[in-house]
Protein backbone atom coordinates (compact mmCIF):
# COMPACT_ATOMS: atom_id res chain seq x y z
CA UNK A 1 0.00 0.00 0.00
CA UNK A 2 3.03 2.44 0.75
CA UNK A 3 4.36 1.92 -2.50
CA UNK A 4 1.25 2.34 -4.32
CA UNK A 5 0.86 6.00 -2.27
CA UNK A 6 4.35 7.21 -3.05
CA UNK A 7 3.49 6.38 -6.68
CA UNK A 8 0.19 7.95 -6.77
CA UNK A 9 2.22 11.33 -5.02
CA UNK A 10 4.87 10.89 -7.93
CA UNK A 11 2.25 10.77 -10.74
CA UNK A 12 -0.17 13.31 -9.60
CA UNK A 13 1.74 15.99 -10.30
CA UNK A 14 2.18 14.76 -14.00
CA UNK A 15 -1.70 13.95 -13.86
CA UNK A 16 -2.56 17.73 -13.26
CA UNK A 17 -0.21 19.07 -16.41
CA UNK A 18 -2.16 17.03 -18.29
CA UNK A 19 -5.09 18.16 -17.30
CA UNK A 20 -4.05 22.03 -17.82
CA UNK A 21 -2.27 21.14 -21.51
CA UNK A 22 -5.87 20.29 -22.72
CA UNK A 23 -7.30 23.76 -21.79
CA UNK A 24 -4.42 24.96 -23.31
CA UNK A 25 -4.74 23.53 -26.46
CA UNK A 26 -7.94 25.58 -26.95
CA UNK A 27 -6.13 29.00 -27.50
CA UNK A 28 -4.12 29.62 -30.57
CA UNK A 29 -0.13 30.70 -30.25
CA UNK A 30 -0.50 34.62 -30.60
CA UNK A 31 1.75 37.08 -32.46
CA UNK A 32 0.25 40.15 -29.63
CA UNK A 33 -1.15 41.76 -32.78
CA UNK A 34 -4.81 41.81 -33.40
CA UNK A 35 -4.35 42.67 -36.89
CA UNK A 36 -2.13 40.31 -37.83
CA UNK A 37 -3.99 37.62 -36.00
CA UNK A 38 -7.23 38.75 -37.76
CA UNK A 39 -5.30 38.41 -40.80
CA UNK A 40 -5.14 35.40 -40.33
CA UNK A 41 -7.85 34.42 -39.00
CA UNK A 42 -9.64 36.22 -42.48
CA UNK A 43 -7.29 33.51 -44.43
CA UNK A 44 -7.95 30.43 -42.63
CA UNK A 45 -12.04 31.05 -43.69
CA UNK A 46 -12.78 32.09 -40.07
CA UNK A 47 -15.10 34.63 -38.61
CA UNK A 48 -12.84 36.19 -36.89
CA UNK A 49 -10.99 36.42 -33.00
CA UNK A 50 -12.80 35.62 -30.19
CA UNK A 51 -10.82 37.15 -27.19
CA UNK A 52 -11.16 35.61 -23.87
CA UNK A 53 -10.21 37.63 -20.86
CA UNK A 54 -8.96 35.63 -17.51
CA UNK A 55 -6.09 36.10 -15.10
CA UNK A 56 -4.09 33.01 -13.49
CA UNK A 57 -5.61 33.38 -10.07
CA UNK A 58 -9.85 33.42 -11.71
CA UNK A 59 -11.86 30.61 -9.98
CA UNK A 60 -14.62 31.30 -12.73
CA UNK A 61 -11.81 30.72 -15.19
CA UNK A 62 -10.11 28.24 -13.44
CA UNK A 63 -13.43 26.16 -13.81
CA UNK A 64 -14.50 26.63 -17.20
CA UNK A 65 -10.93 26.27 -18.51
CA UNK A 66 -11.42 23.11 -16.99
CA UNK A 67 -14.95 21.97 -17.46
CA UNK A 68 -15.46 23.20 -20.99
CA UNK A 69 -12.21 24.94 -22.82
CA UNK A 70 -10.56 21.20 -22.08
CA UNK A 71 -13.03 19.54 -24.02
CA UNK A 72 -11.58 18.46 -27.85
CA UNK A 73 -15.54 19.12 -29.57
CA UNK A 74 -15.50 22.59 -28.09
CA UNK A 75 -12.25 22.97 -29.14
CA UNK A 76 -12.67 22.06 -32.99
CA UNK A 77 -16.64 23.70 -32.72
CA UNK A 78 -14.56 27.09 -31.90
CA UNK A 79 -11.31 26.81 -34.23
CA UNK A 80 -13.48 26.10 -36.91
CA UNK A 81 -14.93 29.64 -36.76
CA UNK A 82 -13.02 31.61 -34.56
CA UNK A 83 -8.95 32.18 -34.00
CA UNK A 84 -9.23 32.25 -29.72
CA UNK A 85 -6.82 34.46 -27.93
CA UNK A 86 -6.02 34.70 -24.29
CA UNK A 87 -6.27 38.21 -22.73
CA UNK A 88 -4.55 38.29 -19.31
CA UNK A 89 -6.47 41.20 -17.93
CA UNK A 90 -3.59 41.74 -15.44
CA UNK A 91 -0.57 40.89 -18.11
CA UNK A 92 2.55 42.31 -18.89
CA UNK A 93 2.81 41.23 -22.18
CA UNK A 94 2.58 43.64 -25.15
CA UNK A 95 -0.31 43.66 -27.38
CA UNK A 96 -0.81 45.50 -30.69
CA UNK A 97 -4.68 47.31 -31.00
CA UNK A 98 -6.19 46.50 -34.06
CA UNK A 99 -5.44 50.98 -34.55
CA UNK A 100 -2.02 50.03 -33.92
CA UNK A 101 -1.75 51.05 -30.89
CA UNK A 102 0.92 48.86 -28.37
CA UNK A 103 0.10 47.87 -24.78
CA UNK A 104 0.14 45.64 -22.30
CA UNK A 105 -2.54 43.13 -22.17
CA UNK A 106 -3.86 44.66 -18.21
CA UNK A 107 -4.12 47.94 -20.40
CA UNK A 108 -5.18 46.34 -23.33
CA UNK A 109 -8.56 44.82 -21.45
CA UNK A 110 -9.18 47.91 -19.66
CA UNK A 111 -9.77 49.90 -22.72
CA UNK A 112 -11.76 47.67 -24.38
CA UNK A 113 -14.19 47.84 -20.77
CA UNK A 114 -13.51 44.24 -19.69
CA UNK A 115 -14.39 43.96 -15.84
CA UNK A 116 -15.50 40.62 -15.16
CA UNK A 117 -13.01 37.36 -16.00
CA UNK A 118 -13.76 35.79 -17.85
CA UNK A 119 -15.43 37.57 -20.55
CA UNK A 120 -15.15 37.08 -24.42
CA UNK A 121 -15.03 39.28 -27.11
CA UNK A 122 -15.62 38.35 -30.81
CA UNK A 123 -14.37 40.56 -33.90
CA UNK A 124 -14.87 40.72 -37.09
CA UNK A 125 -11.61 40.64 -39.13
CA UNK A 126 -11.73 44.02 -40.36
CA UNK A 127 -11.24 44.69 -36.25
CA UNK A 128 -15.11 45.70 -35.82
CA UNK A 129 -16.74 44.04 -32.04
CA UNK A 130 -19.08 41.96 -32.69
CA UNK A 131 -19.96 41.09 -29.66
CA UNK A 132 -19.48 40.78 -25.69
CA UNK A 133 -20.08 38.34 -23.48
CA UNK A 134 -19.27 38.72 -19.67
CA UNK A 135 -19.16 36.03 -17.35
CA UNK A 136 -18.48 32.38 -17.41
CA UNK A 137 -20.15 29.46 -19.01
CA UNK A 138 -19.90 26.17 -17.52
CA UNK A 139 -22.16 24.06 -19.89
CA UNK A 140 -20.36 23.33 -23.02
CA UNK A 141 -23.28 23.19 -25.21
CA UNK A 142 -24.21 26.56 -24.36
CA UNK A 143 -20.28 27.87 -24.85
CA UNK A 144 -20.89 26.26 -28.47
CA UNK A 145 -23.75 28.23 -28.65
CA UNK A 146 -22.47 31.43 -28.07
CA UNK A 147 -20.12 30.85 -31.07
CA UNK A 148 -22.87 30.03 -33.15
CA UNK A 149 -24.71 32.96 -32.31
CA UNK A 150 -22.09 35.20 -33.40
CA UNK A 151 -20.79 33.73 -36.25
CA UNK A 152 -24.20 33.12 -37.30
CA UNK A 153 -25.09 36.46 -37.12
CA UNK A 154 -27.87 36.49 -34.87
CA UNK A 155 -25.89 39.05 -32.65
CA UNK A 156 -27.34 41.74 -34.86
CA UNK A 157 -30.87 41.14 -33.95
CA UNK A 158 -31.08 39.39 -30.83
CA UNK A 159 -29.34 39.15 -27.55
CA UNK A 160 -27.80 35.79 -26.62
CA UNK A 161 -30.41 35.21 -23.69
CA UNK A 162 -33.25 35.41 -26.50
CA UNK A 163 -30.88 33.51 -28.85
CA UNK A 164 -31.04 30.66 -26.29
CA UNK A 165 -34.69 30.82 -25.46
CA UNK A 166 -35.24 30.34 -28.89
CA UNK A 167 -33.12 27.56 -29.74
CA UNK A 168 -34.93 26.03 -26.17
CA UNK A 169 -38.18 26.13 -27.62
CA UNK A 170 -37.19 24.90 -31.16
CA UNK A 171 -35.19 21.79 -29.40
CA UNK A 172 -31.73 22.96 -31.48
Amino acid sequence: MRRFLVALAFLLPFAAAGAAAGWERFFELSFGDLRAEAAEAKKAGQKGLMLMYHFDDCPACARMKREVLSRPDVQAHYRARFRVIAIDTRGSNEATDFDGRVMTEKEFARARGMRASPSFQFYAPDGRLLATHAGAIYDPAEFMLLGDYVAGGSYRKSSFAAYKQSKAKRGS
